[in-house]
């Protein structure tokens, strides 16, 4: 009787240090409302922390790229028989090594750039990158848009010689009717634009999306701050809304070129640490009507294209950054290298992190401008030199095999459970023994 008298004991010392071990949260009332994510992580089974982890999307990192194996002007089309040479045809360009289609395209791989935007695409050079896992964005030049609205068979021939002819080796996932194309014709761009749609349907691709790029500054009203945003007018009745109506209709993205150093230099009131990510706690701007601070310039006019897209009926609508970097050089004194590596740097960190905006808002894509120096304009954006060497070191993390969505790999610390935790218990447990 006596035996059973104590087993009973036991038992119930027993339940109540389990009870106790089981109920953190009481013990550690306080610690747990501070360490409310890390608490999660301390009662979790070693069973379940062996598996696979979750992880959060992000932006697909890309770089534009501008060939200098151009095609030739729309004057030299006639009669609508030729719109470009064939693929096996040699630029009348001498190019360097460097340059050489394949060269370029092991270097985008090289560099872990999950997407190219091909600027004025040449075939060759769609070719080269058939042998990697780049996705490609073409953009069609503006100056072959009226002979493609007025001719469906070069829209064919078009598709034909830089789409049909490569893909799906070469990863082609999205087409841009034109860059930077609010000062063209409405009417003629959006011809041109279901000219080029029709011709991938009727060759049978339905899964390469159409699209047109825009200049930020040429369409939203204002990023200061993001809610007030809108499209601009005449534009947005006459072109964006109609262009919005399709995209949405064919499961395309709004494309937008977002440099925030184009809007540095035109609002002097803006601060430099906040174009270039530097603001810390010194430069930050609050939308009073939303309440939510900014800490970069970036992020402001990525949400006001959100918010344009919103008043505009369209708010799921896909966006993707066609542009977006900083100059190393040029005509002022902000188109420098420290700046453009600081730039460069810090929106690839942002973007791969996660990249989310106060909004909560995520680009799908976004581009890099530009991997080597253009030969226009007076400053020079490019993040490498024309031999292909790096004008400073930046670091794109290498996306998940074979995920195509921008997924980029994220490593989670389960934290240990806080030092002062199992000490209490044990002093609990050993008042219990010793009442008993």
């Amino acid at each position: 009787m006596l035996k059973l008298s104590f087993f009973k004991i036991f038992l119930v010392v027993l339940l109540t240090i389990t009870s106790i071990l089981s109920a953190p949260t009481a013990v550690h009332s306080a610690p747990t409302s501070v360490h409310s994510a890390p608490a999660l992580f301390h009662s979790t089974p070693a069973s379940v922390l062996a598996a696979p982890t979750s992880v959060s999307p992000s932006t697909v990192i890309g770089i534009t790229y501008t060939s200098p194996l151009n095609s030739p002007p729309s004057s030299a089309i006639e009669g609508g028989s030729v719109l470009l040479p064939p693929p096996s045809s040699s630029s009348s360009i001498a190019l360097p090594p460097a340059l050489y289609p394949e060269a370029v395209a092991s270097t985008v791989s090289r560099l872990r750039f999950g997407a190219v935007r091909l600027v004025n695409p040449h075939p060759n050079l769609i070719r080269a990158f058939s042998f990697t896992n780049a996705s490609l964005f073409l953009s069609i030049p503006n100056g072959l848009l009226p002979p493609l609205a007025s001719n469906r068979s070069l829209a064919i021939h078009w598709i034909r010689t830089h789409v049909l002819a490569f893909y799906p080796r070469s990863k082609i996932a999205v087409i841009s009717v034109g860059d930077d194309v609010s000062r063209l014709d409405s009417e003629l761009l959006m011809t041109a634009l279901r000219k080029v749609y029709s011709a991938l349907q009727e060759v049978g691709i339905t899964r390469i999306s159409v699209t047109c790029t825009f200049s930020f500054l040429d369409v939203v009203t204002t990023a200061i701050p993001p809610s007030a945003a809108a499209f601009k007018e005449p534009i947005g009745e006459a072109l964006i809304l109609p262009l919005l109506r399709f995209l949405e209709s064919t499961n395309s993205s709004f494309s937008v070129s977002v440099q925030p150093y184009h809007m540095y230099r035109v609002h002097t009131q803006i601060p430099l640490g906040l174009a270039l990510f530097q603001g810390g706690e010194h430069d930050f701007y609050d939308d009073f009507q939303t309440g939510l601070r900014y800490g970069n310039l970036f992020d402001m006019m990525a949400d006001a294209v959100f918010t344009a897209l919103a008043v505009a009926g369209h708010a799921k609508l896909p966006l993707i950054v066609a542009e977006s970097g900083w100059p190393a050089s040029g005509a002022d004194s902000d188109a420098n290298l420290a700046y453009a590596a600081a730039y460069v740097r810090s929106l690839v960190a942002h973007l791969s992190s996660g990249g989310a905006t106060p909004m909560g808002k995520l680009a799908t894509q976004a581009y890099l401008f530009e991997l080597t120096d253009g030969t226009e304009g007076e400053n020079l954006w490019g993040l490498l030199f024309t031999n292909l060497s790096r004008k400073y070191a930046f670091h794109v993390p290498e996306p998940i095999s074979g995920s195509g969505s921008g997924r980029q790999s994220v490593s989670i610390q389960v934290l240990p459970a806080p030092a002062d935790s199992i000490p209490v218990v044990r002093m609990i447990a050993v008042t219990i023994l010793v009442g008993f």
